[in-house]
């Protein structure tokens, strides 16, 4: 479990980091103008389509229904061409009237611009289904306790927009965005080629193969599963969808407060995000696979087994994290922002944000964790009726916190809301369940280990600080 754990972040990491170059490129080549707009723009649409629609989504419901199924070259088939022809279907219409759905993004673009921005969109939303066929495989790569070539793949996108920008250097703005929407485009080609060599190496591609060959002789046989499926798919969907509605709500109501609130609340989620992928992310999609065979075997005990083991991991590393974050929110932000236009009030603006997101780490991560508990064992409503509950809960204090915070308040209520998430997942989870994994002598050590670590990073901030002012 920790070898794929440590693939899984060592991708992440790596991703990010070419993540992080492709932006200082990107900025250096578009600037912040209308045309760097325009791409973010239309690379987001796909992206947003890809969050709620394919990866979360539909891997926590295909991969315990892939366990569960004994049909599961025609039902992986069956299932692939439902969706790939939805998806298929939705890219033609982006691309027969992609003004439209340009508009419906940014509603604040002027006409003139849209017009501009809409074929941008039409090349990037064929990003979509390619990200979707390599979502399939990956599934099915992750059940078989296969993550390597899902952990490194995404960096071929970042390589493909750096390769780009590369070659359109001194080029116009305009056809510079050509570029980068094409690379996205070979960005995923080369995401999907390497599923299927993958899948090639591990003798899993007959098992496609045979699907599309007996798929209409036994497409009965896998009809209350494929029916088990749709009931449960539509519930995780909403349920993956609330993250999205509740950052578009930040930036939304970040919009009436001061000029650079956005940003303040972007910078800080940014590093906010790179704990959160690389522990709590990372552990979750190397667990869920093991889960649910265990889960389908009803061997329950070792199902328990294996997750108070990421537990207990999860939470010495994101409280570590937690802490640091925390008591070096401010040198953290200098280090990675303060240059350029980005001055020393930007600085503390984005540290009282960060500050605010990364007090909700722990809950936030260890949420995940146990929610793919419930998505294992088919629990889709009951993990889409908790988003929901947090995310009203979120509203109510995003709405009451931001007169007296500002943009902390929005962060603040974000992270609120991650606590009632984490609360309602561990309720449906059974508090005597959790009480029998956190019941160990691990927790003395935590709490020990946290003092000692909070005194040590205090210490050393008094250092740090006279170089760099507070």
């Amino acid at each position: 479990m920790f070898k794929a754990i440590f693939t899984n972040s060592f991708g992440i990491l790596i991703s990010r980091i070419l993540g992080f170059i492709r932006d200082l490129l990107t900025a250096s080549a578009l600037g912040a103008n209308v045309y760097s707009d325009i791409f973010f723009i239309a690379f987001k649409l796909p992206n947003l389509f890809r969050r709620i629609f394919a990866e979360g989504a539909f891997t926590q419901v295909f991969i315990p229904a892939f366990a569960r199924t004994t049909h599961k070259a025609v039902f992986s088939v069956n299932i692939f061409l439902l969706f790939v022809s939805i998806i298929l279907l939705i890219t033609l219409l982006v691309n027969l009237v992609p003004a439209l759905f340009t508009k419906a993004i940014a509603v604040g673009f002027h006409q003139e611009t849209i017009d501009i921005a809409a074929p941008y969109v039409a090349i990037n939303f064929w990003y979509l289904p390619l990200i979707f066929a390599m979502t399939f495989l990956s599934g099915i790569l992750q059940y078989k306790n296969h993550f390597a070539t899902t952990a490194f793949s995404t960096a071929l996108l970042n390589l493909s927009l750096i390769a780009a920008l590369y070659f359109s250097y001194n080029k116009e703005e305009s056809e510079i965005v050509y570029y980068l929407s094409y690379a996205v485009v070979i960005g995923g080609v080369l995401q999907l080629i390497v599923h299927i060599i993958a899948m090639q190496r591990l003798g899993l591609l007959k098992l496609i193969i045979g699907g599309f060959k007996y798929l209409s002789v036994k497409s009965k046989t896998i009809k209350n599963d494929t029916k088990k499926f749709r009931k449960n798919f539509f519930p995780a969907m909403w349920g993956n969808s609330t993250a999205q509605v509740s950052a578009f709500l930040d930036t939304f109501l970040a919009s009436f407060l001061v000029t650079g609130s956005i940003s303040y609340l972007y910078y800080a989620n940014r590093i906010f995000q790179l704990p959160l992928a690389l522990f709590a992310i990372a552990t979750s999609i190397a667990l869920f696979p093991r889960i649910a065979r265990y889960l389908k075997l009803n061997d329950e005990a070792k199902a328990k087994e294996n997750l108070k083991k990421a537990f207990w991991f999860l939470s010495f590393v994101l409280t570590a994290s937690t802490i640091g974050g925390v008591i070096l929110a401010h040198e953290i932000t200098w280090l990675l922002f303060e240059r350029g236009a980005f001055d020393s009030s930007d600085t503390a603006n984005t540290t009282a944000v960060l500050q605010m997101y990364m007090i909700g780490l722990l809950p936030f991560g260890l949420q995940k964790l146990f929610a793919l508990w419930l998505y294992a064992k088919e629990l889709q409503m009951q993990a889409a009726k908790i988003a929901t509950f947090s995310l009203f809960i979120y509203i109510l204090l995003a709405l009451s916190l931001i007169e007296p915070l500002g943009v902390a308040g929005l962060a603040l209520a974000s992270t609120i809301g991650g606590v009632s998430s984490f609360v309602f997942t561990i309720k449906t989870f059974g508090f005597s369940n959790f009480m029998e994994i956190i019941y160990s002598k691990n927790a003395l050590i935590l709490l020990v280990g946290a003092l000692i670590f909070a005194i040590s990073l205090e210490q050393l901030k008094s250092y740090i600080v006279p170089f760099i002012g507070t």
